[in-house]
């Protein structure tokens, strides 16, 4: 007995072959942390679809119409986006891993999730590039005119003079008020005896919510200074040896426009002469020519200063 196999059309070949790819199925099960505690609120998607689900109470989830080749991805703040290929299997326990990164830079909130410099009120940061580009050898110098909100003025002309620091709406008339200083998590009067290239970054906190973190001591708000040494003691028992050198000129910005010696005798003989002090101006031109442009003595007082490290 013969068996006649009829031939069967490419068309309908590749017509099963795309209802198999894209078949559809409901994908179901549970994402739990490394402790075994279900996960709850964490995010289920269909990688590169608007598909998806949250888990409930007991960290479940399920999707339907999930195609057999998608890869569904799982994430949740304060852990590492996992992501997991459906082939074809319907049910999957998943496990997600902390990341402490993000652990350290987000806060969960009860309306959803804010930086913690935000919730701490941070007014600004200074990392160690941006203070080693100033080419200073003092903080407070090297913190001027870097951070919005705070003001930095010199406290005296001499050289080395030292600094005011008032933070937003600190400023008093009556009192010069001070921040807090917290150096390494430890409480400090002053931060001058610190060299700009040991800090590795520098966080200032104002208001309220240093207060309620430090106390009555951070009314005037608080400068959080993390030095490169804070870092643990494996990086401090590494080798590294850098270099960083400057050389340069400090001059004034803007001199005062004022008369020479001629000038003055030329503008003091008009005075007198139009508010009818003298009837004729008391300087010849012989005696101005001879007054020459007298002394500048601005020059002899400032000079340029040469500055190197």
């Amino acid at each position: 007995m013969k068996l006649k196999l009829k031939k069967i059309s490419l068309t309908f070949v590749m017509s099963m072959l795309w209802i198999v790819s894209f078949a559809q199925s409901t994908v179901q099960g549970s994402v739990k942390d490394t402790n075994g505690d279900p996960v709850i609120g964490a995010s289920v998607l269909v990688k590169g679809t608007s598909m998806g689900s949250v888990t409930d109470m007991d960290g479940n989830f399920s999707i339907s119409g999930v195609p057999t080749d998608a890869t569904l991805q799982v994430s949740y703040i304060g852990y590492k986006t996992l992501e997991v290929a459906v082939k074809g299997k319907s049910t999957f326990n998943l496990t997600i891993q902390e990341d402490s990164e993000s652990l350290d830079e987000i806060v969960v909130v009860g309306y959803g999730t804010m930086k913690k410099s935000d919730l701490t009120g941070s007014v600004g940061s200074v990392s160690a590039e941006k203070l080693a580009a100033r080419g200073v050898t003092s903080v407070s110098d090297a913190l001027q005119g870097s951070v919005p909100g705070v003001s930095i003025t010199q406290s005296n002309s001499r050289a080395g003079g030292g600094f005011n620091i008032q933070i937003r709406g600190q400023a008093s008339i009556n009192k010069q008020v001070s921040p807090l200083y917290v150096i390494d998590g430890v409480v400090c009067s002053s931060m001058d005896f610190l060299n700009p290239d040991d800090i590795e970054r520098v966080d200032i906190l104002k208001d309220a919510s240093s207060t309620a973190i430090y106390g009555s001591r951070a009314s005037a708000g608080v400068i959080m200074i993390t030095t490169k040494g804070s870092k643990g003691a494996e990086k401090a028992r590494k080798v590294s040896i850098t270099y960083d050198g400057y050389y340069g000129i400090k001059k004034l910005a803007r001199m005062p426009d004022l008369m020479d010696a001629q000038e003055w005798a030329r503008f003091y003989n008009i005075y007198l002469v139009n508010s009818n002090t003298l009837a004729e101006a008391p300087f010849s031109d012989a005696d101005i020519a001879a007054m020459g442009k007298g002394t500048d003595w601005q020059d002899v007082l400032t000079r340029k200063a040469l500055q190197q490290e």
